[in-house]
Parts: C-alpha cells; structure tokens; sequence
C-alpha cells in the first residue's frame, strides 16, 4: 500500500481517475473523497451512466456524431439542410457549432485531423465516408470547420483535393477564429459570425 493513501482501494480510484485529461492526483483524490461521502445510490449512478455511455452509446452511421440511434437526430431532421455539410474534428465542435444557432445544414465528423507528428494519416479519419456523401450528389455545399492550425489547414487541402472531382462548392469559415485557436474554445458570437461569414475555400494551405 502507497504510504500516501490510507487504503488500497482508495489509491485505486484515485489512479483511475488520473486516467482522465487534465486530472492531476490531486484533484482526483479530491473527487474521489466527494463520492465517497455521497449516498451509495448516487454513486451507483453515476457508475451506471459512465457504463452506459461506454457499452449502448452509438455513432451516427452518416455524420459520425454520438447519437443513441444510427441515425442522429442533426441527420434524421427533415427541416435541416441535408445539402450543406459542416465538416469538423470531433464531437464538442459539433457541440460549439449547434451552440451559434446560426447553422441549419447537417455534419460531418473526421475524427481527429491529418498530424504525421502523432501519426495520424487521411486512412484514420473519417474522410472516406464525407466522399461518399458528396459523390450521391444531394450535396451542394462543404463548410470546412476545423481548427486554425497547421494540422486543421492540411487537412482542409487533403480534403479539397479529394473532393474536387465533384463540382461541389467548398468554403472555409471566416477567420474570426485567431490562428492556433481550438474550435470548441471559441465564444459563440465568434463560430457564429465566423459560419455565417465563411469563404471560398481557395486550395492551399497556409
């Protein structure tokens, strides 16, 4: 037994918490001591959502976004604009995003961006599936919504040389979002103005 914890199977849940981003030990020990003092039937619940979440959760089988059917209710809305598309990097973008109220069409999640740094190739994201979409035809325009970084702008130009075959329109969000900037940390006002102001995506990256 660590010499810092008093139990074995306290150590143990503070090291699972550790596990998650941003959490130090302290903090874990700190959130780990609040369960503890909640009634046995909070903590049962809580255990039984995290559980849930992990084994009944789903992935929209045509954007790639949670959902609790194959089909999410963004993809399943008749009123939506099934045409335009908003391609982002994962599932808090979407978040952000539908948070602007300002955007009426569908998504399409990749996943992550192209990094060789951290090895992460065209063939790990979700691409494949955003071409097929554009090459039904129903699809008019492609919103590239990912981050202002060096990643985000490669895998803007990846995509652009993926779907240039097709005719569809591409446009980039206004740079309102400042360079380096993650897209789920914008203020609402900012992804909005910067989804209502997008622009022709000219084929280049930066």
């Amino acid at each position: 037994m660590s010499q810092e914890y008093p139990s074995v199977l306290l150590e143990r849940a503070v090291s699972e918490f550790t596990k998650l981003p941003g959490v130090g030990r302290k903090t874990a020990t700190r959130l780990v001591l609040h369960l503890l003092r909640r009634q046995e039937g909070d903590v049962e619940s809580f255990a039984d959502a995290i559980v849930r979440l992990k084994r009944e959760v789903k992935y929209c089988r045509e954007c790639h976004s949670i959902s609790d059917t194959d089909i999410c209710p963004v993809c399943a809305n008749p009123s939506r604009d099934h045409s335009t598309i908003c391609v982002v990097e994962n599932i808090q973008d979407v978040m952000a995003v539908e948070n602007t109220m300002q955007y009426r069409g569908v998504y399409h999640v990749l996943g992550g961006v192209i990094s060789p740094m951290d090895g992460i190739s065209p063939s790990d994201l979700n691409i494949g599936g955003l071409v097929e979409r554009v090459a039904s035809g129903e699809v008019k325009e492609v919103i590239l919504a990912l981050s202002s970084t060096m990643e985000g702008d490669t895998t803007n130009f990846y995509i652009y040389r993926k779907l240039s075959a097709y005719g569809v329109k591409l446009s980039v969000i206004a740079r309102g979002i400042a360079v380096g900037d993650e897209l789920e940390y914008a203020d609402e006002v900012t992804l909005g103005r910067s989804i209502m102001n997008r622009t022709p995506f000219v084929g280049k990256t930066i």
